[in-house]
Order: C-alpha cells, then structure tokens, then sequence
C-alpha cells in the first residue's frame, strides 16, 4: 500500500499563494448598509497555489523544492513562516522580488459558509533579470528532481518564455512534466507529459462541450493535440478520466462524498500523481490514488492537505471487496483494481486438500509479501491428474470454502490446468510464493512475473506436513485399530 511506496524528489515551479482565512459569527445586520456583521474570531494562515501543491507532496512523503516568486512585505514572511511546517519542503527557490505584492487570498467565513473572498496580487510578468534568476532557480531543482510540476495559477510566474525553458531542462534530464492550467489554450505547455484541467478549463482551453463522457474524451484529445502529452481532467463529483497520448482512456468513478469546500483540490491531485509517479507506480494507479486523495481534500474545510495516513486508509476503504471464490476473470479485473489503488498482489497455489499447520505457514508468510493474497485451488479433475483417483479427500467446493474462510486469503480461484500458468498471466501478481522444496527457476509463472517486475519469494515449509502424509498416517492406525484385539 502507499505506505510501503518510497516517494522521490519533486520540483514545483509557480504561483505561490498564501492562503488567509478570517472567521467568526454573524449576529445581525448592519445599520450601515444591509450586509452581515462578523464578530471576528480566528485568523488563520495556509499555504495556497504552487505552495499548497508543496505541501500535499510533503505530507505525502515526498522531497519537494519549491521555485516562486513573492514580495517583500509581511505576506511574504508569513508564507515562509507557514512552509517552514514542513521540514521536507526547501524553500531556497523562492525569489523576494520587491516590484510586487505576495499572491494573497482572504476568505471572510462564517462557520462552513464563505462571505466573501478578497485578493491581492500583481499578475504581471517579472523584469528580465528577475525572470533569468527565477529560471537558474528552477533549473537547479530541475537537475536534483524525479518530476517537474508547473503550478500556473495566471499569476505571472510561468510566462512562456520560463515556461519553454523548464520544460526543456525536464525533457534533456528524461524527467515527466506535470502542468497544473490556467490558460484560454494548452499550447505555451508543448513537451508536457500531463496537464490536469477540470472540467471548466478543458471546455475553456478547447472551445469543445463537456458534459458527457465522450465529449470530455473528444476534448481531452483535442487539448492533448496543442501540448503533445496526455491529460487528466477533473470531474468534480463524476471522478476524473485519463486521456493518454497513445490513444488509451480511463474513467475513475468518484465515491460518495460529502463536498464541504473545493479549494486546493486541484492542488492534491496534481501533487498526488507526482508523488505516485516518483514512486515508480504507473500512470493509471496514480490518477486511481489521486482519485481516493480529491475525495478526502473536498471533505476538508479550506485548503488543506491530506496526510498518508489519511490517504491509506481512505484507499483501503475504497478497495473493492474480496469476494473469496470467484472466477478467473473476476480475480484478474480485482487484482488490476488493488493494484491501481497501490497494493501489491501476492499469489500462491496448491491442491490444499486437507488442511494442516504447514498449508497454514505457507499462507500467513505469503500474506506476509504483499498486502493481497490470491490463493489458486486446483479443480477435483486437476487433483486426480495429478494425485490419483482416490484424490482430493475434500471437493473443490469444500476446499474453496476453507481456505477462503481464513483471514489472510483475500480471493481464491480454481484453475482446471496441471500448473496454474493460465492464472499467473491473467493475474499478473507482484509476487509468487512457493515452499522452499522448489528451486526458483522450478516455479511455474515465476519467469512471467519477473518479466513484469515482480518477484519469487520461496519460504520454508514445515517438515512432515503433508496431506499424503496425512492420509497414509490416517490408514496407518485404522488398519491397527481393526488388528487389535477388542
């Protein structure tokens, strides 16, 4: 699970913010004008924009140089005093430039409702000296990053001239490029790998509808044509959907979920998939993760983070349930799910035909591997082939039934072949455990998962155990119970 993944170093380059939120309660109206009075009560300081995005990929775990530009007045200080939470984030990128104001937010509340929201910003583009420093700054994070986020919020930071420049420097380290939007068009983004619009800013950046799901695939393609990437739009509460340059699409179905407050959702996915990615996880499972993180966010009130112990039990939460027996094709779209919400799929097999200590071994160190364990049965035929026609003393039925009850099997499935070969492919688990009697290059299936990156484990079996030894032991004392004298 996302607890178990090792998260890299991630470089975020944009439009810091910090994020203001003043509170209290409203008792009557004023006699000034007809509007609320607010009895002030808190005043509260969170990161905001490119720092938000920061701190999410913090508390997820990972490594993060933050590149932006702020002013040189109190805002300023106070976004450093509020970064500076987070012992995983440097802060040394962002440039003091005395020509304008830090981005700000201030956000009038009133218990759960917002009043009114009151910015300060200057969203003109930096002098050329302060731009070359801010492009040095981020090459530099570049050239120490296993991803590069762009945070561009239309605040002045990422004008296409910086913008053409940290791309390059991403793409001659090999590195992926992830581009949060705020543009009429995705074009200044060409070299991107992925741009994450909602829905709002798909149908802006490509004058295209967007309700159904083939109207968000067709723009998703038309948008992905301006940059050269993939994208990932945002949904809101129908989920996401992953257009990838090669032509694939996923749609990722949100949960049911209480939406308290939007703000720095778009901020969690972003920084989720980075993070995910870093970890060396596969696109689909960092958008089906980023997924599960936007629904936690949006529970939250105001901006905020969603820590990793969050985020995993949100996930575990999320994971379809294991079902026991079910058939081969079941256990195989199962395993893709659990895979995508970042668990590893651990596989092992058997005739298991009367349960004993040594089976009982076998699986709890198998499930020891991995955080789901498919248990492969062999059918009644598959038994006889290969044990004798006065095998299996238990049906597959019965069989399916207890190694299913216990409680570190998650799925078990039968297969009718001598070997479990045809089970390995379609599965495709991260690890294959077997009793250490077999040698690695003797276990069926193991050259497949190694070829998809996975990995043998053998585990030492207990001496005597058996079912043959078991049954001829059973025989053994009923023929010595009938030659004895009553």
């Amino acid at each position: 699970m996302i607890e178990n993944m090792h998260f890299g170093n991630i470089a975020i380059v944009g439009d810091v913010i910090l994020d203001r939120y003043i509170s209290g309660r409203i008792d009557r109206i004023s006699p000034e004008a007809p509007v609320p009075v607010l009895v002030h009560e808190h005043l509260d300081t969170v990161a905001g924009g490119a720092a938000n995005v920061a701190a999410n990929a913090a508390a997820l775990g990972a490594r993060v140089s933050l590149v932006g530009l702020v002013g040189t007045d109190e805002y300023a200080t106070r976004l450093a005093q509020t970064l500076a939470r987070w012992d995983r984030i440097d802060t040394s990128g962002l440039i003091r430039d005395a020509h304008r104001q830090t981005t700000t937010k201030t956000r009038v509340m009133s218990g759960r409702q917002q009043i009114v929201r009151i910015d300060n910003e200057d969203t003109h583009p930096s002098d050329p000296a302060t731009q070359a420093e801010l492009v040095d700054r981020a090459c530099m994070a570049i050239d120490g990053a296993d991803i590069l986020i762009c945070s561009d919020y239309g605040k002045g930071v990422l004008d296409d001239g910086v913008l053409e420049k940290i791309i390059t420097r991403a793409r001659m380290r090999g590195i992926p490029v992830i581009v949060d939007p705020k543009r009429t068009s995705f074009a200044a983004y060409r070299g991107a790998t992925l741009v994450t619009p909602n829905r709002q800013e798909l149908g802006r950046a490509t004058g295209l509808p967007v309700r159904t799901d083939d109207q968000i695939i067709a723009a998703a393609q038309a948008a992905g044509a301006q940059f050269g990437g993939s994208v990932l739009v945002t949904r809101s509460e129908e989920g996401m959907t992953l257009w990838q340059d090669d032509g694939t699409v996923s749609h990722v179905r949100s949960r049911a979920a209480e939406v308290f407050d939007v703000s720095g959702a778009g901020d969690c996915v972003v920084a989720t998939v980075a993070a995910i990615l870093s970890a060396g996880q596969s696109m689909e499972t960092a958008v089906t993760i980023a997924n599960t993180a936007a629904a936690v966010a949006v529970g939250k009130l105001g901006t905020t983070t969603v820590s990793r112990a969050e985020l995993s039990h949100a996930l575990m939460r999320d994971m379809p349930d294991s079902g026991k027996c079910v058939s081969l094709e079941q256990a195989a779209a199962m395993a893709r799910d659990w895979r995508h919400h970042g668990a590893r799929v651990v596989f092992t097999n058997g005739c298991f035909d009367l349960l004993h200590p040594g089976h009982i071994a076998l699986i709890q160190k198998a499930a020891a591997q991995g955080d789901k364990l498919i248990v492969a049965l062999n059918t009644d035929r598959s038994v006889r082939r290969l044990k004798g026609e006065n095998r299996p003393i238990q049906d597959e039925r019965a069989r399916a039934t207890v190694i299913g009850a216990l409680r570190n099997v998650d799925l078990v499935v039968l297969f009718d072949q001598d070997t479990p070969e045809e089970a390995i492919r379609a599965i495709l688990p991260d690890v294959i455990v077997k009793g250490a009697d077999y040698r690695e290059d003797e276990v069926v299936g193991g050259d497949i998962v190694k070829a998809n990156g996975g990995r043998v484990v053998l585990v030492d079996i207990m001496p005597g155990r058996s079912t043959t030894s078991l049954v001829r032991q059973a025989g053994g004392q009923r023929r010595a119970g009938t030659d004895t004298p009553a």
